[in-house]
């Protein structure tokens, strides 16, 4: 049975098929039964450019304790980043604002 959970985002970003990289519009993620995988229901991850021909997509289908970890993992880069972003390179910035009479 479906479960009709789909979350649509706007993505930018890059993704690779075969040995052709492309750009992204959407991300996609839903939960419902596992086409490709092994398992019962999971979490697929679609990554595609909706501009391009189908086969422009990335797509991975995850068990949701790996979803969970997963998401563990991108809060813990994305704090990270947002710390490298305002901290580090934010620095610079500022100083470089500064007048000197």
């Amino acid at each position: 049975m479906c479960t009709s959970i789909v979350e649509i985002a706007r993505a930018e970003g890059m993704a690779k098929r075969g040995d052709e990289w492309f750009p992204l519009s959407q991300a996609v993620v839903a939960y419902d039964h596992a086409r490709h995988a092994p398992l019962g229901d999971v979490i697929t991850l679609d990554f595609i450019n909706a501009g391009l021909d189908p086969g422009a997509r990335a797509g991975i289908e995850l068990t949701l304790e790996t979803a969970k970890e997963l998401l563990a993992a991108l809060d813990r880069a994305i704090a990270a980043a947002e710390f490298e972003e305002a901290e580090v390179r934010g620095k610079g910035a500022v100083f470089s604002l500064i007048r000197t009479a």
